[in-house]
């Protein structure tokens, strides 16, 4: 996935900042695709600098609220109709589910335990934002995408607890 593109595409939603840009990538597509302050700000200013994106508020201590212009848009519609998606990507945590396997049964519940800690957090910080955008009446944007989150984090949690207590009888 391109940054580039995750950028234009959460612009395309609503103006925003670098910091409200860092804290979607956290809350909503943190599952997909990690971004830091360090990386979504150059990417701003390159958007800004290519007439992808533009400036539309300045605020205090020299915020910016960036916005999609229609070239973006554009940019953005090419890549999703006419760009074939690298479907290879790295993914640590189903890589550390394949081979979780590997430990001694004790080790294996430990790491499950973990796993099914942090996916039980995002599902409730999931869950929490989607409520937030139910009650603003904003149903378009990522809020389709909260309902996939929505049906897929049950399967993985239950999964997970199905891991956890197999260790038990081995």
């Amino acid at each position: 996935m391109s940054l580039r593109h995750a950028v234009l595409g959460m612009l395309s939603v609503t103006s925003c900042t670098g910091y409200e840009l860092t804290q979607w990538f956290d809350s909503s597509l943190q599952h997909a695709w990690h971004a830091s302050h360090s990386q979504i700000y150059p990417e701003l200013a390159r958007l800004e600098a290519e007439g992808l994106a533009e400036v539309v508020e300045e605020g205090a201590r020299r915020s910016k609220t960036y916005a999609v212009t229609d070239a973006g848009r554009e940019e953005l519609k090419r890549w999703l109709m006419e760009t074939e998606p690298n479907r290879a990507q790295r993914n640590e945590t189903a890589l550390r589910w394949f081979l979780v396997f590997r430990l001694d049964p004790d080790d294996r519940r430990a790491a499950l335990e973990r796993e099914l800690e942090f996916v039980e957090a995002a599902a409730a910080q999931r869950r929490a934002l989607t409520e937030q955008l139910d009650a603003e009446g904003k149903t378009g944007g990522f809020r389709p995408v909260l309902d996939l989150a929505a049906r897929v984090d049950p399967a993985m949690i239950g999964w997970l607890r199905d891991q956890i207590e197999a260790t038990k009888t081995e």
